[in-house]
């Protein structure tokens, strides 16, 4: 494997368990130092665990500067922390609405706050925000999820235009359904986990959940030089779930 990350410092927030916890092995393996910002600061060598909570900014801050005071430098963020929520417009109350978006939006805002005076020293920044199908496809009982995710792929696109003569490069991905450990939950509390696993893969045109190695991939890409032209995309890794009507069976 190319090691094209060689000397380079990422972050990967959310990096202590699924999208997050492969992107940061991934980032690893082709030559860069990962700190993995989590609730808890446990992780596995040679990835580096932080502490940290994104929906305290000065949390976030200290976790930022630890990062740069061990590495030296920051080259790469991945802002991958988020929650799910599920159910339609009246199912959640003010003050849920308010802590997703804290989490799934502001949170990003605040590492990438946080991050910006150390991307613009490196001559590879990059910044990729890990959003999801559900900000183009309508999926039932996710409007609360689906809202903050709508709102990471509109605040890619205004960092992407804010930054880019700073020679930082801000991407997302969204992925379909991934097979996660929040998707084994969901699937754990439902009345027939079987059932609806079958239901969430023929959803997918490609008739199986997302990998998360696979969204592990694609963010990799964009936040490599390999990508060095790319910026204010939007990479769909969903099974072809957004682009593609086949006929059915």
């Amino acid at each position: 494997m190319a090691q094209d990350f060689d000397g380079l410092v990422a972050v990967v927030t959310g990096g202590a368990s699924g999208i997050g916890l492969h992107t940061a092995r991934l980032l690893a393996s082709r030559g860069a130092s990962v700190a993995c910002l989590d609730l808890s600061d446990v992780a596995e060598a040679p990835l580096v665990g932080v502490q940290c909570d994104v929906s305290d900014d000065d949390s976030v801050r200290a976790a930022i500067d630890a990062v740069v005071e061990r590495f030296g430098r920051l080259d790469v963020l991945v802002n991958n922390a988020g929650i799910g929520a599920q159910g339609n417009v009246c199912d959640n109350d003010d003050a849920e609405w308010h802590r997703v978006f804290d989490v799934n939006v502001v949170g990003m805002v605040r590492v990438s706050r946080a991050a910006l005076p150390y991307l613009r020293q490196s001559p590879h920044a990059a910044i990729v925000n890990t959003g999801s199908i559900v900000a183009w496809a309508g999926l039932p009982n996710r409007a609360l999820y689906s809202a903050t995710k709508g709102a990471v792929l509109a605040l890619t696109l205004s960092m992407a235009a804010d930054h880019v003569r700073e020679g930082i490069r801000v991407n997302c991905v969204n992925p379909g359904t991934a097979d996660t450990p929040w998707i084994g939950r969901l699937l754990d509390s439902a009345a027939d986990p079987a059932a609806e696993r079958a239901a969430l893969e023929a959803r997918q045109p490609m008739g199986r959940l997302v990998g998360a190695d696979e969204v592990a991939e694609a963010i990799v890409y964009l936040a490599s030089p390999a990508a060095a032209s790319t910026t204010g995309a939007a990479l769909a890794v969903d099974g072809g779930m957004f682009g593609l009507r086949p006929r059915p069976n």
